[in-house]
């Protein structure tokens, strides 16, 4: 269980590790990527009024409080509260009492405001009762957790009280998070886009901040987070710390033995640097002194279930287990049974509980020399889970609560009673000192870590040269995506250099290669120059040089790396002070892939433009592997997502100059995300100047448009939508003036609207205009459930045609009759 690594413990006695020729007394790490010196001024040095000695004692006192009202928080609602349905309200009392020395040490001495912390899900608790003591949490919300209004189960942006920094809670999202937050803080400040005061100051941070991820060790089995440590290599990510709380312990099973030597590894050969914090001071003193190897022996080959067990059964169980095995005659096993004896059995429970994890001397240290540089640094903290209650090491104690009696004790031990339980202060010995930590927390000592960035000015006309009568007749939206993007590239406009564009190895492929010839790559490291053309002496369509003024990020083939990066992204006007528009691209199929962090993105409320092409059937060639069929689902049911899928290149124009509107909006004037659904299928364009025209403007942002609006003699009414518009023209034409023609712009859009305002919505007024008997045929490169539910609307019948099978290889013509989405079939649906 406790096995060390030789290389990267943090233990007393061990070889001094040089670090820019300091000598760091009781370090030993092992190093995965070329150190580079932070400015000297990095690590606030301790409060001088307060002694190193009652410094460590107030800590622990803290630490103990903030146990304490964790737990009380969770006991109170699951138990004092009243319930009113009869369900277990939850909350993870041994979770988060495993990660309260760490976050204690964090909060309350080396985090500074420009520092951004995911906090590991189940220690929410931990984390708001530090916000409660720092006077930034109301008692109402803690009272409330679980609760309507209350703290959230899991760190909230968007739904808890305190600034958040990242949510947490859909397990390795927010760990991955931090590492494309510090990504962005490198980006903006490369192109001198430094971050602003704070709000109600006049102070702005001079250094980058440490992004931090608080992970459980088994939160580390989630695939996104060995996608995103790569990603951390490949682009040099710097100033981004994970913090592993390795207690050993998962909801259903103690961890494999050996498992710290494989998280080790998995860091090391991704470029971080290792620190493991296995042993506390109490322990590394221990081994010190007379029998103190064998100690130390006993503990490195004890395996993780037994040493859960015997935390959980208390000193003496120690005790027989370690002497069980140990002669009386033999000279060293004398010496060991000598050092036991020598700690009360209470002794020796907090000796054997003393792992680094839970050492604020040890912690200290490892935190001051990481601070040293800006490398990528992983902790492996060996902790305990439930460390300071009842619970501590059970094998249960994932979903187990303390009871009431234990509770009961708990307070008592505190000195607390049922008046003053909830007090931030109340019964510490060590109060003042206690106080003043909090106080002068370098975190806590401005008003609000929440930046608010100046609008960026929209441009009328996006890109001149796309759309309009006299543009060219032929293209897709896909094509239009890029013209757009290309027009951009080479604008002065303000908007153009805070655009970033990503791809997960799909640039050239979904239209962004003349955004990315003209704008360049972002690099962290040195500038390149891409010089195969001239190397090698062949053409290329690509020119993709790298400098830090570069504004697009290419990633590798992990969807969930774009997502996570697109949300990280859209939060660097909160985070950073300055607004950026991150665009991703990717193939439409694998939304559904990316679909876990596109939840988290838009739960975060980030703003960002999720482009899905090449989309549906009509990508015929690929087959149903790259044939998607239920994204528009996927779009309309996220929320804080506004889903488009125009059919010409006016309307792609459009939506993402609406986009760009939405994505700096205040979410209570509709801001939000966009997820643009496009295709590489050419179609004809229609003869309009769209930009002239501010009513068809106007309906195709409010989700649909009539193509030729129905009469009183209409019998049919086809409603198609995005890139199946030939066939369904074409339709139209072969039925004559008898069947009218409605665009759908916005399914998500027109659903929404219709929930909220039912009769006086758009497509209510839309619809409005068909006779009652007529009958409305549906039709998209999709699923057909997308548009079915507009029956309702005015009790229409509905006739739907789309996609409901996998795909397969074909040629359009071929794939549209099979699947019924062709003008034969449209027509069919009419005749009926």
């Amino acid at each position: 269980m406790l096995m060390r690594r030789v290389r990267s413990v943090l233990s007393g006695p061990w070889p001094t590790q040089q670090r820019n020729g300091s000598a760091v007394p009781g370090i030993s790490m092992s190093q995965g990527v070329k150190w580079k010196p932070r400015p000297a001024n990095v690590v606030k040095p301790k409060n001088s009024q307060v002694s190193k000695s009652t410094e460590v004692l107030a800590l622990k006192e803290l630490e103990t409080k903030i146990n304490w009202l964790s737990s009380l928080m969770i006991h109170n609602a699951n138990n004092v509260r009243v319930k009113r349905d009869g369900l277990k309200v939850g909350g993870h009392q041994a979770s988060s009492a495993s990660m309260v020395t760490v976050l204690t040490a964090l909060y309350m001495h080396h985090l500074r405001p420009q520092d951004r912390v995911a906090v590991k899900p189940h220690a929410g608790p931990i984390y708001h009762a530090i916000q409660y003591l720092m006077g930034r949490q109301s008692l109402d919300n803690i009272k409330n957790y679980r609760a309507l209004g209350g703290i959230q189960p899991y760190p909230s942006r968007t739904k808890d009280f305190p600034e958040v920094d990242l949510s947490t809670g859909s397990v390795g999202l927010g760990a991955a998070a931090t590492t494309f937050a510090a990504l962005m803080e490198s980006f903006l400040r490369q192109k001198g886009l430094l971050p602003k005061a704070w709000p109600g100051t006049a102070i702005s941070p001079a250094d980058p901040g440490r992004m931090i991820a608080i992970v459980g060790d088994a939160e580390l089995d989630e695939g996104n987070v060995f996608e995103s440590l790569r990603e951390s290599w490949k682009l040099d990510v710097r100033n981004n710390w994970y913090i592993v709380d390795y207690n050993r312990q998962s909801l259903d099973k103690i961890m494999d033995e050996q498992s710290f030597r494989v998280l080790e590894r998995m860091f090391r050969i991704n470029g971080w640097d290792v620190i493991t914090l296995k042993y506390g001071k109490r322990m590394r003193e221990a081994f010190e002194k007379p029998g103190g190897e064998q100690l130390k022996l006993w503990i490195n080959t004890c395996s993780n279930a037994q040493y859960s067990a015997l935390t959980f059964l208390g000193g003496q169980a120690w005790r027989d287990a370690m002497l069980g095995g140990v002669p009386a005659s033999d000279l060293g096993g004398a010496e060991f049974k000598a050092l036991l004896d020598s700690y009360s059995d209470d002794d020796l429970q907090e000796l054997m509980t003393n792992l680094g994890g839970h050492c604020f001397e040890t912690l200290d240290e490892a935190f001051q020399l990481a601070s040293r540089t800006d490398n990528r640094t992983a902790f492996i903290a060996y902790t305990i889970k439930g460390y300071g209650l009842p619970l501590a090491g059970h094998r249960d104690n994932h979903g187990l609560q303390m009871s009431a009696q234990q509770v009961e004790g708990f307070r008592n031990k505190l000195g607390l009673s049922d008046f003053d339980q909830w007090e931030p202060f109340a019964g510490m010995q060590y109060m003042q000192a206690a106080r003043q930590i909090v106080q002068n927390a370098p975190i806590n000592s401005v008003p609000s870590r929440a930046h608010v960035a100046d609008k960026v000015p929209i441009p009328e006309d996006l890109a001149p040269s796309v759309g309009g009568s006299s543009k060219k007749k032929v293209l897709s939206t896909q094509m239009a995506f890029g013209a757009v993007l290309a027009d951009l590239s080479k604008s002065k406009e303000p908007l153009a250099d805070r655009i970033l564009t990503a791809a997960p190895d799909v640039a050239s492929t979904t239209n962004l290669t003349p955004f990315i010839n003209k704008r360049g790559v972002f690099t962290t490291g040195e500038d390149e120059h891409d010089d195969f053309k001239i190397i090698q002496g062949v053409s290329s369509m690509y020119n993709w040089a790298k400098s830090g003024k570069g504004q697009h990020i290419e990633l590798g083939i992990a969807e969930n790396n774009l997502v996570t990066l697109l949300a990280s992204a859209g939060l660097s006007a909160e985070l950073f002070g300055h607004r950026i528009f991150p665009i991703g691209t990717l193939y439409d199929p694998f939304v559904a892939r990316a679909l876990d962090a596109l939840h988290y993105g838009c739960y975060m409320d980030s703003r960002f433009m999720l482009v899905g092409t090449p989309s549906g059937i009509s990508l015929a060639p690929e087959g149903g592997a790259h044939q998607s069929i239920g994204t528009p689902l996927m779009g309309a049911s996220t929320p804080n997502l506004l889903t488009f899928e125009p059919a010409y290149a006016d309307e792609v124009k459009l939506m993402m100059r609406h986009g760009f509107e939405m994505m700096q909006a205040p979410r209570s004037e509709g801001g939000c995300s966009i997820y643009l659904r496009l295709t590489t299928r050419q179609i004809e364009q229609p003869d309009r100047d769209l930009h002239s025209d501010g009513n068809l403007q106007s309906d195709i942002l409010k989700g649909g448009y009539w193509h030729q609006a129905p009469t009183a003699a209409t019998k049919h009414a086809i409603v198609f939508c995005g890139v199946v518009a030939p066939e369904a023209r074409a339709a139209h034409t072969q039925l004559g003036d008898s069947v009218a023609l409605l665009q759908i712009t916005s399914y998500d859009l027109l659903h929404l609207d219709w929930v909220r305002k039912s009769s006086s919505s758009h497509i209510s007024q839309l619809l409005g205009l068909v006779p009652a008997a007529a009958k409305l045929v549906v039709v998209m490169d999709g699923h057909p459930l997308t548009l079915s539910w507009i029956g309702s609307v005015c009790g229409h019948c509905v006739l739907p045609l789309g996609v409901q099978d996998f795909g397969q290889a074909g040629d359009i013509p071929d794939l549209y009759r099979h699947y019924g989405i062709d003008t034969q079939a449209i027509v069919s649906k009419c005749r009926l």
